[in-house]
């Protein structure tokens, strides 16, 4: 068995980037099932405002 890192990749073998997108209220990274639609919610915590940056938070208003 071979252990791969960053600085150790064997010879005839590729990176692969995988596109997928990241939830702007809970942090949460996934990788979309389809390919061409955006997601309506996140799948973690549900919001659908997971693309919109918060505004302000509590503390900060107080």
């Amino acid at each position: 068995m071979t252990v791969h890192t960053k600085d150790q990749i064997l010879p005839g073998m590729v990176r692969v980037q995988l596109w997928g997108f990241r939830c702007e209220r809970c942090g949460h990274e996934w990788l979309p099932r389809e390919r061409d639609k955006e997601p309506r919610v996140c799948p973690r915590c549900k919001s659908p405002y997971w693309n919109v940056p918060r505004k302000a938070t509590k503390a900060a208003k107080e």
